[in-house]
């Protein structure tokens, strides 16, 4: 089903929505929140949340594109839930991915670093516009949806240390890219 049918029925307050929204990206869904929490059991949660919180705000909003809204949806809340889990102890999996990429950008503590983040956060944009799909699709596996670096070789036919390799020049070229454009780090 195409994702305005899918819409369509959350307009209508068809439970059908969930279902197809469900055989539609389930899987996706499942796979960024246990790649965050690294729990089923978490996982399962927090995309029955994301279901919900689809629920409760279509309508009036009409996403478009849907994977993308609930996907985001589903990372802030398996973000909230990785915090809570992990508030006095460190997870490896997803803490390496951040400290992989934390030194591309500052830490906003005012308005004026608020404002900031939205500058880097469109420079980030245009410079993974400047990538190749492949490269592209690294770092937005492993950065945004948390991928670890073994399942990323295994799904692009290359070595781990290549995935690796690849995923530190494009950081490079990133840090490169917001210095030049002025985005203090």
């Amino acid at each position: 089903m195409e994702d305005a049918g899918i819409i369509d029925l959350f307009f209508e307050r068809s439970e059908q929505g969930i279902e197809k929204l469900s055989e539609k990206y389930g899987a996706l869904l499942m796979r960024i929140a246990e790649n965050i929490v690294g729990s089923r059991e978490d996982a399962e949660e927090c995309v029955s949340d994301t279901y919900l919180a689809v629920w409760n705000r279509v309508p009036p909003e009409r996403p478009d594109p849907l994977a993308a809204y609930i996907c985001r949806i589903v990372r802030n809340l398996a973000l909230k839930r990785f915090h809570a889990n992990t508030a006095k102890k460190r997870d490896s999996r997803y803490d390496v991915a951040l400290e992989e990429i934390a030194d591309c950008f500052p830490v906003a503590s005012s308005v004026e670093d608020e404002v900031e983040a939205k500058e880097t956060a469109a420079a980030v944009n245009r410079f993974l516009e400047t990538l190749d799909q492949r490269d592209r699709i690294l770092f937005i596996r492993r950065y945004w949806q948390a991928d670890s670096i073994q399942e990323m070789a295994e799904q692009f036919g290359m070595r781990p240390h290549a995935v690796s390799v690849r995923l530190s020049r494009i950081r490079k070229a990133l840090k490169k890219q917001l210095e030049k454009e002025g985005i203090s780090i």
